[in-house]
């Protein structure tokens, strides 16, 4: 404040089960009390579905006399937001029960105790994470009120996958989204124009901190977005927006140091050790898979030859499978998870991922043989293909319990179960046409 004289409010930022920011605005004096005390906020702000609807069956809302708690400011993330109308700022709270102790129903909590954990066994992952997403034009309609994605309607076809052109054609939102992310130390890395009209990929840097690296997307998504609108246009990082073109991913880059800043899979001695990380996510996959795909719509994603995996498989330098070892040096030598939607919960990705590998490394577990070739005709296990079924195997195994932590899991099953009554109880369009 000091530095910001002129600051007149802030925006209390805080992140739900589903990924979802929520929060308030306030004057900027309250930015003293978020740091030393905390805001109030329910406790049930962890216990709505994606619609932002309460779901009671969380046991967080009325039944319990919806209690508040207090939701404390993350040191590191309080930043000015450049795209406001008036001196903004921004800061990620994190909650805390009314007795003062982490809210484990909140997902940044549950990740920061999941970190804390496998770093006193000795284990320190450095990761990245990979988004994409689509910029559409708000003043056209592309298909049922979606507006379409920015050059699209100079010709469907108008894919131009890496190409330099449309970069420079949004070099101003380019640049002012680069600009924002300096602002809130956000690392980004490279952007790229993806594999449909208007889709880009942003790209941000390794770090050795997976709590800050998931506040990194929640962040980005914001300035993404935030941006956009800046320009007079929309951006989405919806996982399936459109049937005839590629989702949005997001891919996450992992590896883990030892003690002495190691990377414990670099090496002839670490090979056995990578694999058994890979043969820890393999095994996980199923069960774990509604935590990376998140949504109804995210189901639609994973689809044979979109370059999102069918099957719980593995290769080297290989784009088609679920987990691939991407060509490096021994240093740099990681897993690259491909598997969840660019809307997914990064805290939940994060700690799934984690877990899954810290499993396999402390079991020696051994994966099958790595494919070759298309692994959409690989024999591999396929993984479920909507909603209802990742939920059911979710339930069915414990994976779910390991990796959030008993509270979070039952919350997450309890938020899901209600989105799939909610999409059960609607009668689609189409299902109308076939008897109209």
């Amino acid at each position: 404040m000091e530095e910001h004289p002129d600051l007149e409010a802030v925006e209390f930022l805080l992140v739900d089960p589903n990924g979802v920011m929520r929060g308030k605005w306030a004057p900027a004096d309250a930015l003293k009390k978020a740091f030393r005390e905390g805001v109030n906020f329910p406790l049930s702000l962890h216990g709505l579905d994606v619609w932002g609807r309460e779901v009671s069956e969380t046991g967080l809302h009325i039944e319990s006399g919806d209690k508040d708690g207090y939701c404390r400011a993350t040191r590191g993330t309080l930043a000015i937001v450049p795209w406001a109308k008036r001196k903004t700022a921004q800061v990620l709270l994190q909650t805390f029960t009314p007795e003062g102790e982490p809210f484990l129903a909140d997902p940044r909590q549950v990740l920061k105790k999941k970190v804390a954990e496998i770093q006193a066994k000795g284990f320190f992952p450095v990761v990245a994470f990979e988004l994409e997403f689509y910029l559409l034009d708000p003043e056209t309609d592309w298909d049922d009120g979606m507006p379409a994605p920015v050059g699209a309607m100079a010709g469907p076809d108008r894919l131009r996958m890496y190409g330099l052109d449309d970069l420079a054609e949004h070099a101003d939102l380019f640049d002012m989204i680069r600009d924002a992310a300096h602002a809130q130390k956000l690392p980004i890395d490279t952007i790229i124009k993806e594999a449909a009209p208007g889709q880009f990929e942003v790209n941000l840097k390794h770090r050795a901190d997976p709590l800050k690296a998931a506040d990194d997307v929640i962040l980005l998504r914001r300035i993404v977005m935030g941006c956009a609108r800046a320009h007079g246009m929309t951006a989405t990082f919806m996982a399936k927006p459109f049937l005839e073109y590629a989702g949005n991913g997001m891919h996450v880059h992992a590896s883990v140091l030892d003690a002495d800043g190691r990377n414990i899979f670099g090496g002839s001695e670490g090979r056995p050790v990578l694999e058994s990380a890979v043969a820890g996510l393999l095994r996980t996959m199923p069960e774990s898979l509604l935590l990376f795909i998140n949504t109804w719509n995210g189901f639609r994603r994973i689809t044979p030859g979109s370059y999102a995996p069918t099957r719980a498989v593995w290769a080297e330098n290989n784009r088609s499978v679920a987990l691939r070892i991407p060509v490096s040096n021994d240093a740099n030598r990681r897993v690259e998870h491909r598997i969840a939607g660019a809307d997914a919960n990064p805290y939940l990705v994060m700690s799934a991922i984690i877990q899954g590998m810290i499993e396999g490394i402390e079991n020696k577990d051994v994966p099958p043989p790595p494919i070759e070739g298309n692994a959409y005709a690989d024999e591999g296990l396929y993984l479920p293909d909507d909603m209802d079924e990742a939920l059911q195997l979710m339930e069915k195994g414990r994976f779910a319990d390991r990796a959030l932590g008993p509270l979070l899991s039952k919350v997450y099953k309890d938020l899901k179960r209600a989105e799939i009554m909610a999409f059960w109880a609607e009668i689609t369009p189409l299902e109308r046409t076939t008897y109209l």
